[in-house]
């Protein structure tokens, strides 16, 4: 009875996840995820780096291009930076919301609190899972990094 009940429930967290991702309003102009937001007063992810330079934190928005989703149901996504290998990390404000796979590519605005902090190599290796990364590239992930994360309460696909 037990295996039964193992069974089933492994059976509905494997439907729900695998359905996450159907139930997302495709990225077009103009859709947005979370709160509702527009782009007046959105700074660049270069302004926002030179900011976090100076202060701990910045509350605002920030426009930038989306390089990498949660593969598993949307439940991040990675901004470009110019002239850095490492993308900024935007997660949502208590997992509220998701974003489809097909916003890669696209230039977003989102809104929220970004700051730098240090991620574990435990993180790094979970995000690179998510994002569908090879065995041997999770694999050379060995030590924290400092890096720019942003927890965003809206998400609004400008182009």
């Amino acid at each position: 009875m037990k295996k039964l009940v193992t069974f089933c429930i492994a059976l509905l967290a494997m439907s729900t996840i695998a359905t996450a991702q159907q139930n997302i309003t495709p990225a077009k102009a103009g859709v947005t995820y979370g709160k509702a937001i527009d782009k007046k007063k959105a700074v660049t992810v270069k302004t926002l780096e030179s900011t976090l330079a100076k202060a701990d934190t910045y509350n605002g928005k920030i426009e930038g291009e989306v390089i990498g989703v949660c593969k598993k149901k949307g439940c991040f996504l990675t901004l470009k930076r110019e002239g850095s290998a490492d993308p900024i990390m935007v997660r949502f404000t208590d997992y509220g919301y998701f974003v489809p796979e097909d916003i890669v590519g696209k230039t977003i605005v989102v809104e929220g609190k970004a700051k730098v902090k240090e991620t574990t190599v435990e993180w790094q290796k979970h995000y690179a899972e998510d994002q569908g990364k090879s065995k041997e590239e999770i694999a050379k992930i060995k030590a924290p990094k400092r890096d720019i994360s942003i927890v965003a309460d809206g998400v609004l696909v400008v182009k």
